[in-house]
């Protein structure tokens, strides 16, 4: 591995630390560094906070200090936003004050051509077990422990409440609009990390981490590169037999690869060869970041799946056809109810419901219809999954509707997802749904793709085990 052992273990500094400097800290707003220490008293952070700043003896009403040697307390983590000449010495002072990680957001290293400025820093921080995250990069995000090193302003970007996904995004820009979507989805994250140009903690040491970090359950991953290719093999080899990995790769193109070397000095390597790591260690790859959302969600909300037959239980029948087709289309077949449920089904069902599958309740269903339905059809054995269309626009469809599908999913231990297509009415029932955990999709499509990677990764752990 690329880290020294002292200082793998001092990435969890980066974490969950108990003092923060904010080296480069500023008393104007839209200043990185403003931003930066901004976030962390809005955030709430509950730990020593040290403004560091020369011409400056305080800012936002906390003491300020000329050099991160001059606190006179342990400090586990610098977040460093100066421009990138002066990033050498501000490191080797943090070196020689005894911090044990730090984040650099500053650019202007390798990828802009300053890959000898780039080396000097990896240097300092070998010499004195730093585990540096970046240059060139956002840093971190840990809810549990109300670390923000973003430099975006909390009025610009939403964020996800405390969950189980970890998302590690070598790119800022991308990492950004990713967790502003996280909070929309209605899911939440454990860790988020934006590493740029991975001078030093890299992707394989970001990933060795989440493999052991309790607190991830799913890890998802934007990459353009990875610099050390024998060692990411070796890792993919364990992870995925530890939790699922979802990722998105960029630079897949001649004219990406050379987007990304620009971007974060990723050499981005053969698409051929990252997909056949990606397959043979069962990765889910995802092809845009909708798809890289909708999996997420129903890896850090579903249960895997014992086989590939679905029930799919509906108020349109015409959405239960399209999604009837998308089932086939991704490999699952329909369940045959069994004749007992079959026959449970006629006793409580009114006549204008055929008994069969895809179960259409009829435009009129309401909750007690779709409980009916769910408590007969969830108990099937011969039902492995379970798709509920709710279309809010027909009668009896309403919040009542919503609450009893989300009872069923608290004490089912099948995959049961959401098919709901709509508006401001939809979208609310959507909120609350997903806010309960019950992952819900916008179309057939997306809904039956993302219970075809979670059967996937089912099949690969059984291929495994």
């Amino acid at each position: 591995m690329n880290l020294l052992p002292q200082t793998k273990k001092n990435l969890k500094y980066a974490f969950t630390p108990k003092s923060v400097a904010v080296i480069g800290a500023s008393r104007e707003p839209g200043k990185v560094g403003h931003v930066i220490l901004q976030n962390y008293i809005d955030g709430g952070y509950s730990g020593r906070l040290y403004p560091v700043n020369k011409n400056a003896d305080s800012v936002m009403g906390l003491k300020c200090y000329k050099s991160v040697l001059d606190i006179k307390k342990s400090v586990d983590l610098a977040v460093i936003a100066l421009p990138a000449p002066v990033v050498p010495g501000v490191l080797e002072e943090c070196g020689k004050a005894g911090v044990k990680s730090a984040v650099v957001v500053s650019g202007g290293f390798a990828e802009v051509g300053n890959a000898d400025l780039q080396e000097e820093i990896v240097k300092i921080a070998k010499k004195y077990n730093i585990a540096m995250i970046g240059p060139n990069c956002l840093g971190v995000v840990d809810p549990r422990s109300r670390v923000d090193t973003l430099f975006l302003p909390t009025y610009k970007l939403s964020k996800p409440k405390i969950g189980g996904v970890s998302f590690v995004a070598q790119s800022g820009a991308v990492g950004s609009v990713v967790l502003d979507l996280i909070a929309k989805e209605g899911f939440g994250i454990s860790k988020f990390i934006s590493y740029g140009n991975a001078a030093y903690v890299d992707e394989v040491d970001i990933l060795e981490y989440l493999m052991h970090d309790n607190e991830t359950k799913v890890i998802v991953m934007y990459i353009e590169g990875v610099n050390r290719g024998k060692d990411f093999i070796e890792i993919a080899k364990k992870i995925t037999k530890v939790k699922p990995v979802v990722i998105i790769k960029g630079g897949m193109t001649a004219e990406g690869g050379v987007a990304a070397h620009s971007h974060t000095a990723a050499i981005a390597g053969s698409s051929e060869a990252y997909d056949a790591v990606f397959r043979q260690f069962g990765f889910s790859q995802a092809k845009d970041l909708s798809e890289l959302l909708h999996f997420a969600k129903i890896f850090d909300s579903e249960p895997l799946p014992k086989g590939n037959r679905i029930a799919i239980i509906t108020n349109g029948g015409g959405m239960g056809v399209l999604t009837t087709d998308e089932v086939y289309i991704n490999g699952f077949v329909l369940s045959d109810f069994s004749n007992d449920t079959k026959s449970k089904l006629r006793a409580v069902m009114p006549q204008i419901v055929n008994i069969r599958n895809p179960l259409d309740l009829a435009g009129d269903a309401d909750e007690e219809r779709y409980g009916k339905a769910l408590d007969l059809v969830t108990k099937d054995p011969n039902v492995d999954m379970v798709i509920v269309i709710i279309l809010f626009q027909t009668p009896g469809a309403d919040s009542s509707v919503a609450e009893k599908v989300i009872s069923y999913k608290e004490v089912s231990d099948k995959p049961m997802i959401v098919i709901s297509v709509g508006t401001d009415y939809t979208q609310m029932h959507k909120t609350m749904m997903e806010s309960a955990g019950l992952p819900v999709y916008d179309s057939p499509a997306a809904a039956t793709r993302s219970l075809a990677e979670l059967l996937k990764y089912a099949k690969y752990l059984s291929r495994k085990n």
